[in-house]
This record gives C-alpha cells, structure tokens and sequence, in this order.
C-alpha cells in the first residue's frame, strides 16, 4: 500500500481500518476504548461518516497493534489532508478532559517533542494551582475542571519517561505573566528548576536581554517531527505536510539557539523566583 497511500478516500481509509480491526480479531468497543474515542466515532470512521484526523488513525491502529510498517503507510495516507482544524467549541462539547486524555495517547506514542511557548507555562511543566487557574478561565463546571485538571495531571507522567526526549523554549515574560499569586508562581518556577535536571528534559529560556532575529507569534508543539499543534484563539490547527512542518522545526530551533540554558537557565529562574517571593514577604 505503500504506493498507494496518498491516493486512498475517506471512504477506503475507512474499510481498511475496519478490516485491520476485523483481521485483529478484538472487538470495536475494546479498540475505541484504547484509541479513547467513543466506539460510535470509530464506526463513523470505519464507514466513512467522519473524517479521522492523523492522531485518531494513528490512536486506532496502536489499539489495533499493527506493525510500525503498516501503521506508517496508512499514517501517510491520512496525511494527505495537511492541516485540520477543531474549534475549541467542538472540544467544549466533547468534554475537555477527553481532550487531554486523548492527548495523553498520542504523546504516549512519541519520542521526540519540542514545545516553544510565549504566552503561558507549557501544560506538560504546570503547578496543579497553574493548571487550575488557567482552566478556570474556560467556564467549565466544578466537576469537568477537576477531571480536566485530573487528566492534565496524568499527562504529566511523560516527563518521567526516559524513552522520551523533551525539549521546552519558554520566552521570558511568561514567567513573569501574573497567573497566579506572588508565592505560587515562586512554586512554578520552582518546578521548572526542578524538572530541567531530568535527564531527558530540556528546558530553555529565550531572555528580554537579547536582540531577536525571529516573532514569536504563537505556542506551537511538534512531535517526532512528524506533526504539529498550533492553538489559536478558535480552534486547535494540526499540521502534518513535511514542508510546513519544517519550518516549525526551523522556528523552534532558531529560538533554541539563542536561549538560556543549563545553570545559566536555572540562575535566571531562580533570581525571578527570588522576585516574587520578596514581593511576597513585603505584600
């Protein structure tokens, strides 16, 4: 199929994805489960109803536990739509800690992620009071937001995956960015300390004090060079042609190269962190 794998419908990527589950021998609802996706979705994909985006093929196929070489010919099959978008109302109703769980799936499967954020402390690195005071700004009720909050939490357990490899470039004004108090984004700083002397977490700093070459117009997270996340105000944009990915790689590592990192990085954090907790004790 290898050939054949651009050429593929909605209708045929269907069939086949029904067919693999079908030759699996495992039974719809176990396969949607471990995809996590409802099993009504994943009938809707296996006949063509819904379009499936690259991570819901590529959660269906791992459920199914093909091969790496088939999973990759029917990944570049549904790749032939380069960009997707989801409004965030559509995340709204399908319930934003599916959401996250669904994330967590696909980043269960990476190796490689390379995160740059100018706006907000990356997910993967926030303080459970960081996480529930961003997610407090999306009018969910009580209980979604502490599920929500819940399966952010689990996401989290990546960072201690020595299998991967995570790569973070944070601007300087987030970490100033007033989310929380004083005292508690002491303890987010804090935390990115901390984890930036994992083994397999790199964390770096883009700082004020340098000329910049490059905008930094949006958070973006690229996976196994293979796709990227963009979140904008509306919708989350994913985008899997290999020339556009590039040019996020080649962002994200411009942006690499000229930031912090290291004991220079963590002296830095340290002496924000030191900013906030004397604004503490004289507040």
């Amino acid at each position: 199929m290898v050939g054949e794998a651009r050429r593929v419908n909605r209708g045929e990527l269907g069939a086949a994805l029904r067919a693999l589950r079908q030759a699996s021998g495992k039974e719809a609802k176990a396969v949607a489960r471990s995809a996590v996706m409802s099993a009504s979705k994943l009938s809707k994909i296996e006949t063509a109803k819904v379009a499936p985006s690259v991570a819901d093929v590529e959660r269906i196929l791992t459920a199914i536990g093909v091969s790496d070489e088939v999973k990759s010919e029917y990944l570049e099959a549904v790749r032939a739509t380069a960009t997707e978008a989801t409004a965030w109302r559509l995340v709204r109703r399908m319930g934003v800690h599916k959401a996250q769980q669904q994330t967590r799936a696909l980043e269960a499967q990476m190796t490689l992620l390379r995160l740059f954020q100018p706006a907000l402390i990356p997910g993967l690195l926030q303080t459970p009071e960081y996480i529930r005071a961003i997610l407090s700004r999306h009018d969910l009720g009580e209980d979604v937001l502490t599920r929500t909050i819940s399966a952010r939490i689990e996401r989290q357990q990546a960072l201690y995956d020595s299998g991967k490899e995570l790569h973070f470039v944070i601007t300087e004004p987030v970490l100033r960015w007033r989310i929380v108090s004083a005292a508690r984004m002491a303890e987010q700083i804090d935390r990115l300390v901390s984890l930036s002397r994992l083994p397999n977490i790199d964390i770096r700093i883009v700082p004020l004090s340098v000329p910049q070459q490059d905008v930094a117009n949006h958070a973006f997270v690229i996976r196994d060079d293979r796709t990227v996340s963009v979140e904008t105000v509306h919708a989350e944009i994913v985008v899997t042609d290999p020339r556009d990915v590039a040019l996020y790689i080649g962002k994200f590592e411009g942006f690499a190269s000229m930031a912090l990192s290291g004991d220079v990085m963590r002296t830095t954090l340290e002496g924000i962190r030191d900013d906030f907790l004397r604004e503490q004790e004289t507040g």
